[in-house]
């Protein structure tokens, strides 16, 4: 039996909705706000699959592309958020990662590896944060409330510091990594609860922590699609017997059943989702709103008054959405031909084709957030060789105004100059004046950034054509690459692979980063000058074709017989651990990464220190906050957990 919506049982009882909103909200107000996206095969027009998810933690907040080299048998993994300790016993793989600046997580430099492809083709996107029941609490609490609870309890869990390194250090294929999560959380328990994707060139899994040693992982169909804003409780069926298709802990069914909260489906099938998640009334009401945008964005809408409600305030803000059933974690779009811009772009919607939640004009939380940090895109081609097989589109802040940088990130060994690396300043965050103060030379990251805050700040004056310009670069980003893929795959021998992938990632960056500056200089130059009679417009944006007037040169020098020479920023420094005391009640901070027994080089960018740590706290919409003052709410989480677990110290 499903539950009577919240909503509709409050207009039935007369009760106004700026009290029921309150009592909605008054869980952690976070921003819970990533966003998971899945697209089968056989809805692709060129066959790939597809896989990502933004980040959302906070305006301006720095994420760092880059390299881990393998390690030889002993290698350790540990966290900065729990008493996590994993020790490798062969030679590790070589990786790619987006990670967080040292400052973040007291000067370590391997936190929260995010997103990457190791040199197996193995992928991993991490983590979509969730949340699980009071029954689920009780009974299997994560090794965090455990440890809250009772001290004397250790906090070992596995988290979301930890997952991607472990499973791209030490997995040769995709099903391996779900393996090896899964018996960590046998053993050690889990720290939170976290859903992630991990992948290969022959096979998808979604994997999901739901309880403090309860888990489970599916093998993704071709056909289907899927949208998760942080809802933990979606609709699935999956038979748990089926182990070609189907991993998981061994108590997943027996222990809610012992402990008497388990569910089922009407036709019996236990129910995992609704067993293990939050409650319908426990789903924020901005994680529905986000729901319904992707659906939306993805041609199987949902309908207003049929499947959810609007919900306001007595002042008639929008506070977000809720929905009169729980909706399914896997649907089919009403088309089967999405491409790469399309599915690139997903992760900038802002609902503005979806009434009452647009985020432009109504307030509401959006895919496309000024708190995206980064957004990643895996492009598998199923079948074909694994260090081929995956292209990651990488986007270095939030996704509205950015552009996804084609990456063999498998291959590669060096990392383009025009990455900042973990050594960057990273007092340009805090910056307020980013018209007068430049960014640290030589970034992709903060030039992003600098765009995209200049973006929110004035959106009538830059939001149409900024993202028209870079549209159309990511456009040429798209075209030129099929040129250089198809280079990449005529190649044949590993070295040849990897000297390509080396010279394409150091192009695209590159071409990127130079259009990208420039058109971040004009913006500048737009703001200071004060005349906004004539609107901005790129001075490389054809505004008959919707192109750029100067194309880029990306695959040209990607594929030109001599080497790229760029104009580079200076001889680059290996990313080290700043030296910086650890957490003193945590395990002591990894060696400095190098050269280890089977390292493999690895090319940044050169060190651009100049001090001054901002401090990242939460913060939500007017609105909304406008909202818990009428209703009366007088505690407000600022700086709570869930705004992202590890800023929480």
């Amino acid at each position: 039996m499903r539950k009577t919506h919240p909503v509709n049982a409050l207009k039935k009882l007369g009760i106004g909705l700026a009290f029921g909103a309150a009592t909605i909200m008054s869980m952690p107000t976070s921003a819970l706000a990533c966003t998971q996206m899945y697209m089968g095969k056989d809805l692709t027009a060129d066959g790939s699959t597809y896989y990502g998810r933004t980040e959302d933690i906070g305006t301006r907040y720095l994420k760092h592309y880059g390299i881990e080299p393998s390690h030889g048998p002993g290698h350790t993994y540990s966290s900065d958020e729990s008493g996590f300790m994993y020790t490798s016993t062969k030679t590790t793989y070589r990786y790619s990662y987006v990670r967080d600046h040292p400052a973040e997580w007291h000067g370590r430099w391997d936190a929260y590896s995010e997103a990457g492809i190791n040199e197996k083709g193995v992928s991993c996107s991490a983590t979509l944060s969730t949340s699980y029941n009071d029954d689920a609490k009780a009974a299997d609490p994560t090794t965090e409330h455990a440890h809250k609870a009772n001290p004397e309890v250790k906090n070992t869990g596995i988290g979301e510091y930890s997952y991607a390194g472990v499973i791209l250090g030490e997995s040769a294929t995709a099903r391996e990594g779900v393996k090896l999560i899964g018996s960590l959380i046998d053993e050690q328990g889990v720290y939170s609860n976290d859903q992630l994707i991990i992948a290969d060139n022959n096979e998808t899994w979604l994997f999901a922590a739901l309880s403090g040693h309860q888990w489970i992982a599916m093998k993704l169909t071709d056909d289907v699609a899927s949208v998760n804003p942080n809802i933990s409780n979606l609709n699935f069926q999956v038979n748990l017997n089926d182990t070609e298709n189907c991993l998981h802990s061994e108590g997943i069914q027996t222990m809610p059943e012992e402990k008497g909260f388990a569910k089922y489906f009407e036709d019996g099938q236990f129910d995992v989702a609704q067993t293990y998640g939050a409650s319908i009334n426990n789903t924020r009401m901005g994680s529905w709103a986000r729901y319904i945008q992707g659906r939306d964005y993805f041609m199987a809408p949902l309908t207003e008054g049929t499947d959810y409600e609007i919900v306001k305030d007595k002042n008639d803000a929008t506070l977000g959405a809720m929905v009169h059933e729980m909706q399914p974690l896997f649907f089919q779009p009403s088309k089967s031909d999405w491409n790469t811009f399309e599915l690139i772009r997903a992760f900038g919607n802002r609902g503005e084709n979806v009434p009452g939640l647009n985020a432009n004009t109504d307030g509401v939380s959006s895919i496309g957030s000024d708190r995206n940090a980064e957004a990643n895109l895996f492009q598998i081609r199923k079948g074909y060789d694994p260090e081929v097989a995956t292209i990651q589109w990488e986007m270095l802040s939030c996704a509205e105004f950015s552009v996804a940088i084609p990456l063999y990130s498998a291959l590669m060994t060096e990392v383009s100059p025009y990455f900042s690396d973990q050594t960057v300043d990273y007092g340009h965050c805090s910056e307020t004046d980013i018209v007068n103060n430049e960014e640290p030379e030589n970034s992709i990251n903060y030039v992003l950034m600098d765009i995209n805050s200049l973006c929110f700040a004035n959106r009538a004056q830059f939001a149409t054509s900024v993202r028209a310009y870079l549209d159309a670069l990511q456009n040429e980003l798209i075209e030129q690459n099929k040129e250089v893929d198809a280079a990449m795959l005529a190649e044949t021998t590993p070295e040849g692979r990897t000297a390509l992938a080396n010279k394409a990632g150091k192009a695209a960056t590159e071409n990127t980063y130079v259009k990208c500056k420039a058109l971040l200089q004009e913006m500048r130059a737009y703001l200071k000058a004060e005349d906004f009679n004539e609107p901005f417009t790129p001075s490389d944006l054809n505004t008959e074709t919707h192109g750029l007037k100067q194309s880029i040169t990306y695959a040209k020098d990607a594929l030109a017989t001599d080497p790229v020479t760029p104009d580079q920023p200076g001889t680059p420094d290996q990313p080290g651990n700043p030296d910086k005391p650890g957490n003193p009640e945590k395990p002591g901070n990894p060696e400095k990464p190098g050269k280890d027994d089977a390292a493999t080089t690895v090319t940044t960018n050169k060190k651009n220190t100049k001090g001054g740590l901002p401090t990242t706290g939460d913060r939500f919409d007017g609105r909304m906050a406008a909202a818990f003052a009428i209703a009366g709410v007088a505690v407000i989480s600022a700086g709570g957990y869930f705004l992202y677990r590890h800023n929480k110290e």
